[in-house]
């Protein structure tokens, strides 16, 4: 299977994080989203993140020009008719998924792989949304996407080895490090992070300690880059939550229960960084 151009579908900071790695590493992309005002500012923090990486040497002036000329936006789903890979990127709701797989499945010719990047969803049950399951699969990028290594690759029931050999073979021309995965909730990254990330917020709720505090144990104490609580804002409580709602429903195991407190975050509108506010404050550009 020969991939020459990509489609990216959704243009959050995931999908453009996802189109700028292909791009870099020399595949036509196609960046696209139902919002032409959401793909327009996507490219602009795509160009922002190309100027410091030329900035520090990273890549040329010639280079990023090449980069960004290897980069169209699309508002059409209809796209898909010319591209040999679809990488689907829209928020983490499985109606929502699943139609747009019906609908990329009608669009895309019959050989083109549709993959995901869902962070916790079934595979199979988003390939059963097509005809053809063979050519479903699994591609979970990890956050912020140019700097993470990790790509969890996850076979749905029906996947062809020959399907998951393709994306493993382009997961390291973008310079990742693939991982295959069984296709379980929350697969491995997320089946152990976010049961940690919940059990911190389950410390702020019951009143151990300040969110600062958590995050100085896990930071100073277990090595841990960053502290959970900071994670989780970086993530985007919403996220978080839908993930656990996941874990929670496809386990059946109260281990997995999302904490109130997060719950009520959301409900408030207290997503994290994105929003400005979470369990800490944020300053961001309006």
């Amino acid at each position: 299977m020969k991939i020459e151009k990509v489609m990216v579908v959704g243009a959050g900071q995931m999908g453009s994080g996802i189109a700028e790695v292909f791009a870099v590493s020399g595949y036509q992309v196609i960046l696209h989203d139902l919002q032409g005002e959401v793909v327009k500012n996507s490219l602009t923090k795509i160009k922002q993140n190309l100027d410091r990486q030329a900035a520090k040497g990273r890549l040329t002036e010639t280079e990023k020009r090449a980069v960004l000329k290897r980069l169209s936006l699309s508002t059409r789903l209809a796209s898909a008719a010319d591209v040999d890979l679809v990488v689907e990127a829209v928020v983490e709701n499985m109606d929502i998924k699943c139609k747009l797989f019906y609908h990329l499945d009608k669009i895309a010719p019959e050989n083109v792989i549709l993959a995901t990047n869902t962070s916790s969803l079934p595979i199979t049950e988003i390939a059963a949304a097509t005809k053809r399951p063979e050519k479903v699969i699994g591609m979970h990028f990890m956050n912020p996407v140019p700097v993470m290594k990790l790509v969890e690759i996850i076979r749905g029931l029906a996947t062809e080895d020959e399907v998951y050999q393709a994306i493993e073979d382009v997961t390291k021309t973008l310079h990742k490090v693939p991982v295959e995965v069984k296709d379980f909730p929350g697969f491995v990254s997320n089946r152990i992070l976010m049961p940690m990330i919940n059990e911190a917020i389950y410390a702020v709720y019951e009143g151990v300690a300040s969110p600062e505090a958590i995050d100085d144990v896990m930071k100073l104490g277990m090595n841990h880059p960053m502290g959970p609580i900071t994670l989780a804002d970086f993530i985007g409580l919403d996220t978080c939550l839908s993930i656990m709602e996941t874990l929670h429903a496809g386990f059946g195991d109260d281990k997995y229960r999302p904490c109130p407190l997060l719950r009520k975050y959301v409900k408030a509108g207290w997503l994290g960084k994105k929003t400005g506010k979470g369990f800490y404050e944020y300053n961001i550009m309006t």
